[in-house]
């Protein structure tokens, strides 16, 4: 190469090299200080599209996890609820098994008034922790943690929704139980029961008919009891009826008299028909529940243009009938209208007629007479019958908050299993935010002793470029002296 005045090679040499090892100076300056090995997308453009995807999942779970430690609180704050209603149901029980003795000689109505008031405060509880008929936890609860290969495997579902979900009074099907006495014998029954080793049925059987509310709707059932070949015992009696009617609420009990009654809290009529030999009750006998408030339409139904109204401690319902309507599509009407009252209409033991019956006191009128009600204006509603010696109603209470029990139960596993899914879900969430953390970081992250190293060489790069260009740029001066 030509020593040349224009053009120092050397020195140009130096400046390029001084500024890329000044540059990496920086650069490592730059990791050091940040931590980071990639501080801008033209670092490690890959690296950092996977190190974000990475930090945006972190983020993601992070709040999952939040998301979950929110859910099992609203879920712990249930359960400590549910264990609370258990006690209150246990403590119905206790009340409702006091009552059903025969012998029991204090007063049916002021343990009913401690049981009203344990039920009135089961359903406000209930609605305290969102469990209630459309509360805010009998749903299909949707708990976001992320960290799924999708949408649906992101997500954490307890499903509370649905009636079989609610535990208020309603919903555990206690809404009209009481403990007063309230079984209700067949008129026109002379059949005593109590006989000590009488046979009853033999070779023959007995069919009672029971008008009902079940399913929503006013409806016709049916129990019979068949004696076989060698009758039936008293015991036997009941353990058929009683299998057949549990689940519309209704028991089956002898009186002290010694005739066969029923009770609970349904609303119910009843009749019977003809028997062979030994029967249980009186051929044509009837009856209305009286363990309830009731009142009574007319005897046959007679479709007339009418208005209804119907009040209690729950609301008031009006309910319009026409001329055109039949026993049948009155009893509808007036259910729908009024069965969330808790007031029911079912057939009176005729089937002719109207029955209407509440577990609590109510106001009844009408506007047209020989329609629902013989007459117009305010109807009399009887309230329950009382007695020492008829524990139908507590007999019944106890068959539902047995139920109401095993509903609640169920609820109770329901939430339980709801707090295993959601912590299970939350150490998975925090294994991946590990996981995902350390794998951003090795995309990321610098490596300080890399690049403290990296300084150390970067510093001496540096003196060593500044060094050498002072050299070159010193260079040509020597050219002087081939001038002199």
């Amino acid at each position: 190469m030509s020593i040349s005045i224009q053009t120092n090679y050397a020195s140009l040499v130096a400046a390029e090299n001084l500024n890329t090892n000044s540059n990496f100076m920086t650069d490592t300056i730059q990791q050091l200080t940040s931590g980071y090995r990639i501080n801008n997308s033209g670092d490690d453009p890959a690296g950092l599209a996977v190190a974000n995807r990475y930090n945006s999942s972190i983020a993601e779970l992070t709040q999952g996890v939040l998301n979950a430690n929110d859910g099992t609180s609203i879920l712990q704050i249930a359960d400590g609820g549910l264990s609370n209603i258990t006690q209150m149901l246990n403590q119905l029980k206790t009340l409702a098994t006091q009552s059903a003795s025969t012998t029991f000689t204090g007063s049916r109505a002021n343990i009913n008034v401690e049981y009203q008031q344990l039920i009135t405060d089961i359903t406000r509880q209930a609605s305290n922790i969102g469990l209630n008929s459309g509360g805010s936890l009998n749903t299909l609860n949707s708990i976001y943690i992320g960290g799924g290969s999708t949408q649906t495997n992101a997500q954490v579902q307890i499903n509370l929704s649905g009636a079989s979900n609610t535990v208020d009074a309603a919903g555990l099907g206690i809404a009209s139980s009481n403990v007063l006495g309230g079984g209700t014998e067949l008129t026109g029954n002379t059949q005593r029961l109590d006989a000590p080793g009488a046979a009853f049925l033999t070779g023959t059987s007995q069919a009672f008919t029971f008008n009902v509310f079940t399913n929503n709707a006013a409806t016709a059932v049916t129990a019979t009891v068949t004696g076989g070949a060698s009758g039936l015992t008293e015991a036997q009696v009941l353990s058929s009826l009683n299998n057949q009617l549990s689940p519309y609420g209704i028991s089956a009990q002898v009186g002290s008299d010694g005739f066969l009654n029923f009770g609970g809290a349904s609303a119910f009529t009843a009749t019977t028909t003809a028997a062979g030999t030994g029967p249980i009750a009186s051929t044509s006998s009837a009856a209305t529940n009286a363990g309830l408030y009731n009142t009574a339409g007319a005897g046959t139904y007679t479709g007339v243009v009418e208005t209804l109204t119907f009040q209690n401690g729950n609301g008031t319902a009006t309910v319009s009938l026409t001329a055109g309507d039949n026993l049948t599509s009155a009893l509808t009407k007036i259910n729908a209208q009024t069965a969330g009252l808790g007031i029911y209409a079912v057939k009176n033991s005729a089937g002719t007629g109207v029955s209407i019956q509440s577990g609590t006191t109510f106001t009844a009128s009408t506007t047209a007479a020989n329609g629902t009600f013989t007459a117009t204006g305010a109807q009399t509603v009887t309230a329950p019958v009382a007695s020492s010696t008829v524990t139908g109603n507590a007999l019944s209470a106890i068959t539902s908050i047995n139920s109401a029990l095993s509903q609640l139960g169920n609820v109770q596993s329901t939430v339980g299993s709801g707090e295993m899914l959601l912590q299970y879900a939350t150490d998975l969430a925090n294994s991946q935010i590990t996981n995902f953390s350390a794998a951003e970081s090795r995309i990321r992250d610098a490596d300080v002793a890399k690049e403290a190293a990296n300084l150390s060489k970067a510093q001496v790069l540096e003196q060593s470029s500044v060094a050498a260009m002072a050299q070159a740029n010193s260079a040509p001066q020597a050219l002087l002296k081939l001038l002199q």
